[in-house]
């Protein structure tokens, strides 16, 4: 499936699942309600989804508790709930062509970038911990000979799981399969911009052999299902990732009402700072023009903040401007185009803003800054890169979460550093230096969870990922990520001489 007319076919035909998934069942919103899917690459109607409230979540919940409480799932043995996990992943890549479609349909990513990254990237999440799962031992304190304590880690019950639109099936694969495969049930509130790619993948974990109850799937607002996610009594942890306004959020209903856990996954204003000493520039280049066109700029851990050494900023914009011809949006059903369309209108309003008022504060704008139309959609906006950026401007320190690029200089490594700091986020960093002594005394001091050191947001199933400050806390990916959804017990048997 890599022609233009194949995928334009396949789209024309796609059905979509619209509503609930609770129990095994689909279900339709209790009220009636729906919410309109829109393409944002045609601005077309896909479908009316059940728009899920308070009273849907309490039944997924009521379910997912039953599940937990009386189900086999929690009490497999770790072997068994292997083998389903891993039929999923196997499903996950069958159905391939349909959950790229998806996901490219619902919020206007290329849709090879789904087909070539975020399927196959979320089949092998589940099989990852799938095979994590029976190599996972318990421990033995060092008691006195009289004593035995076992230290055993167990599922902590019901999960709630509230997953952002711009990796939707990829990013779900993050949340499920971890909280999952250690014995858990889940209730997924998927965004409500991209709803089908999650509603489908419980479907096949049906199919895979997951029992009723243990996953389901509430479509909805987030200011009606989402909310009373974070709010019910009787979720025993929250995993969120999305914007940090919204994390803010999810961190009070839990002192609203049971103390919940709440793990968060936020925003990003990622730096990539590069130094004189790198020998590849046009590497270099090339990354940084991937680091923040890729999806669109839709990528929480984008690297929207270039730090650029003084001595070789205007030879390295002039690279990083060629780089940037290549990333011009297109339809994203098209094989050939790197970009798509911003998810929704009102986003590409937002990234407008941005680019205005960068323009307004004295900011030159190097290239793009300009909303095109496609298909009869204005939701596509070129490749824009701005230089002469000030630290203390808008376009430095807020997350713009679109394909606009802040080019800073800086004359030292110690500028740079403090530049790089000086944000309230601390997701990811990148930099490039060919002075090993260099790399490692600037990556240790910078503040954020993850540095790709001469690459870009590098990243892998096998290490964790996740930020501090307001970018969250918290670990998606790697055996740390079983450290969110489980507990550790401690049994202390005294025995008898």
């Amino acid at each position: 499936m890599v022609h233009y007319s194949d995928w334009q076919r396949r789209a024309a035909e796609q059905g979509f699942i619209t509503q609930a998934l609770i129990d095994g069942q689909l279900r339709p919103a209790q009220s009636g309600a729906t919410f309109a899917s829109i393409n944002p690459a045609t601005t077309q109607l896909l479908a009316e989804v059940a728009a899920c409230d308070a009273a849907d979540v309490d039944t997924a919940v009521r379910s997912a508790r039953s599940a937990f409480d009386q189900g086999p799932w929690a009490r497999m043995a770790p072997r068994e709930r292997k083998q389903v996990l891993l039929r999923l992943a196997e499903l996950i890549l069958a159905n391939r062509e349909e959950l790229a479609l998806l996901d490219s349909l619902n919020m206007g990513k290329p849709v090879m970038d789904a087909y070539n990254h975020d399927v196959p990237g979320a089949a092998q999440v589940f099989a990852w911990y799938a095979e994590a799962l029976d190599k996972l031992y318990d421990q033995v304190a060092p008691t006195a000979s009289d004593a035995l304590a076992t230290i055993r880690r167990e599922p902590l019950g019901v999960i709630g799981a509230v997953v952002p639109w711009n990796f939707p099936l990829d990013l779900a694969a993050w949340k499920l399969a971890p909280a999952l495969a250690a014995g858990n049930s889940v209730v997924l509130k998927p965004a409500e911009q991209s709803p089908f790619s999650a509603l489908r993948l419980a479907q096949l974990a049906l199919e895979a052999g997951l029992p009723k109850g243990v996953l389901n799937v509430v479509p909805g607002l987030g200011e009606s299902a989402g909310k009373a996610l974070g709010l019910h009594r009787d979720v025993d942890c929250l995993a969120f990732t999305g914007s940090t306004e919204v994390g803010k959020y999810f961190m009070a209903y839990a002192a609203q009402s049971n103390l919940k856990q709440v793990w968060l996954e936020c925003g990003g204003k990622s730096a990539n700072l590069v130094f004189a000493d790198c020998q590849d520039l046009d590497l270099a280049a090339e990354k940084a023009a991937f680091a923040i066109f890729f999806n669109q700029g839709e990528v929480c851990s984008a690297n929207s903040r270039l730090l650029v050494e003084r001595s070789i900023h205007d030879e390295f914009v002039e690279r990083l401007l060629v780089k940037a011809r290549a990333w011009q949006p297109g339809d994203p059903l098209n094989p050939a185009s790197r970009m798509g369309a911003i998810v929704e209108a009102r986003q590409a309003e937002r990234i407008m803003g941005f680019i205005d008022q960068a323009q307004n504060q004295g900011a030159t704008l190097a290239c793009g800054g300009q909303r095109l139309r496609i298909n009869g959609s204005d939701n596509f906006i070129q490749p824009t890169i701005f230089t002469g950026v000030r630290p203390d401007m808008q376009l430095a320190r807020e997350e713009v979460f679109g394909p606009v690029l802040a080019v800073l200089p800086f004359d030292s490594e110690e500028e740079a550093i403090a530049l790089a700091n000086d944000s309230p986020y601390g997701l990811a960093a990148s930099l490039w230096s060919d002075d090993l002594n260099r790399a490692h005394r600037v990556a240790r001091r910078l503040r954020v969870g993850t540095v790709s050191v001469n690459t870009v947001d590098a990243l892998d199933v096998c290490v964790p990922f996740g930020g501090c400050k307001q970018s969250g806390f918290g670990r998606d990916l790697s055996l740390q990520a079983f450290d969110k959804y489980s507990h550790l017990k401690t049994t202390w048997f005294q025995l008898r001489p």
